[in-house]
């Protein structure tokens, strides 16, 4: 399908706070305050919003009486985290290895960016990552349309934090910006969520990976977010468990806001608006929330 200019999101929006319900706030937040570096910016309902200076990254929501969710079902893959340097991201991962090295669960150059990927006391996925310069990015034409060239190839920790890691960043790994650069999320099938995050939502595909993997974003990123189905294959709508509450994506204006509560009526998809933001779900129960600021 060929979305019209008018039919896309807007091409500087930006991934907002990851709210993650929780089982035991304790264990979970020191690990996001102790091996992430992230600092409480606000409380509120019994749970807190941790992120980097005044900038919320992830809300934690207690939800003591639920399961934790099985390894099939859709949901949160994980929470990407964007470093501005990559002694910015060294510093980081050197904090997180230092804190519970077995959360450690790999690496990657992906020739748009370099990674590395943990795994919070509850089982969400984070990968903390640097950009490459943009003008690095390969461009390719597919069938499907113009992609950008991503690749995994093997990135050694040791070695990164040797060329990276310096003594003043090493002594406040908190004190750096950060920002959730995507979400990437668990699903049932590549071709509904193609349907309703490009048809739909008003996303760019900026790269697939054999029915296995889609990657989508505005204005040109690699991407803002990506689904995958290498543990849920078939999975339908998600139960109600810990883990993945809801994503924030920010947009500039509350006409941005509008226009996509007019393709979500269209589209025949349920949501509830104030205005200024939009709160609906994706064919799996994963909860969106699109704001305007």
């Amino acid at each position: 399908m060929n979305l019209q200019v008018n039919d896309l999101l807007p091409s500087d929006l930006s991934m907002g706070t990851v709210m993650l319900k929780v089982g035991d706030m304790a264990t979970v937040s020191a690990y996001y305050r102790g091996a992430i570096g992230l600092d409480v910016v606000a409380e509120a309902d019994g749970g807190m919003y941790l992120g980097r200076g005044s900038v919320p990254l992830v809300h934690l929501a207690p939800a003591p009486g639920l399961q934790v969710a099985s390894r099939g079902e859709a949901g949160l893959f994980h929470t990407a985290i964007l470093f501005e340097t990559q002694e910015d991201l060294a510093a980081t991962v050197a904090a997180a290895a230092r804190f519970d090295a077995a959360a450690f669960a790999g690496s990657a150059d992906h020739l748009v960016s370099e990674a590395f990927y943990f795994t919070d006391p509850e089982g969400n996925g984070i990968e903390l990552y640097y950009d490459k310069p943009r003008n690095d990015w390969e461009w390719r034409n597919t069938a499907q349309g113009t992609e950008v060239k991503m690749a995994s190839l093997a990135l050694s920790p040791q070695a990164y934090l040797r060329e990276h890691l310096s003594e003043a960043a090493l002594d406040g790994p908190g004190a750096a910006d950060a920002a959730v650069g995507h979400v990437h999320l668990q699903v049932g099938d590549t071709e509904t969520a193609a349907a309703f995050y490009i048809d739909t939502l008003g996303f760019e595909r900026t790269a697939g990976f054999h029915g296995q993997a889609l990657f989508v974003s505005a204005g040109g990123y690699h991407h803002h977010m990506a689904m995958n189905v290498w543990n849920s294959r078939g999975a339908g709508p998600r139960r109600d468990t810990l883990g993945l509450g809801e994503v924030l994506i920010s947009v500039p204006s509350d006409d941005d806001v509008a226009a996509l509560a007019d393709r979500l009526r269209f589209a025949e998809v349920a949501s509830r608006s104030t205005g200024a933001e939009l709160c609906f779900e994706d064919p799996w129960s994963n909860r969106l929330r699109v704001a305007a600021g």
